[in-house]
């Protein structure tokens, strides 16, 4: 998916994305259907998976969650960021990205239009959800020790 069309999803939804520079680490944030995002951000790569979490927050957190002492707030951050790491990377797009060549997690991002850290985050998002393998189709998928997709004969 590429950045201008999770953009203009958001829009769909009646989010406005404004422009805000933040300090420190954070990139961006969600709340009242805004959507700020820092300016910095150099990649469109990393500007998509960065929106596709703040959509999760849209779609799946209520309240102020930036307190991270709170477990509670930390569940929500985890459902959205899993929110995110479905909603740009399903387990069909790595089997497309397998099929068209990509041999490693650099060249499969590269493919999927995200960040290594993001594809790498959502492979471990699929080994909690699944397993250490999950069968889809006439793929066999393994997430452990390293992600290892097998078409069945």
């Amino acid at each position: 998916m590429t950045y201008e069309s999770l953009e203009n999803e958001i829009y769909d939804e009646g989010i406005e994305i404004i422009q805000m520079k933040f300090k420190g680490n954070l990139k961006a944030l969600y709340g009242n259907k805004t959507i700020a995002i820092d300016p910095r951000i150099e990649t469109s790569s990393e500007k998509t998976c960065i929106l596709a979490e703040e959509l999760g927050h849209y779609h799946k957190t209520v309240g102020n969650i930036l307190d991270k002492t709170k477990i509670e707030n930390v569940k929500q951050e985890k459902i959205a960021r899993n929110w995110g790491y479905e909603r740009l990377i399903n387990l069909f797009d790595i089997i497309k990205a397998f099929n068209e060549g990509t041999r490693n997690l650099y060249e499969m991002a590269e493919y999927l239009n995200v960040t290594e850290t993001f594809l790498n985050e959502t492979i471990i998002h699929y080994r909690e959800k699944y397993g250490l393998m999950f069968e889809i189709s006439d793929y066999l998928i393994y997430f452990e020790p390293r992600l290892i997709i097998i078409k069945k004969f």
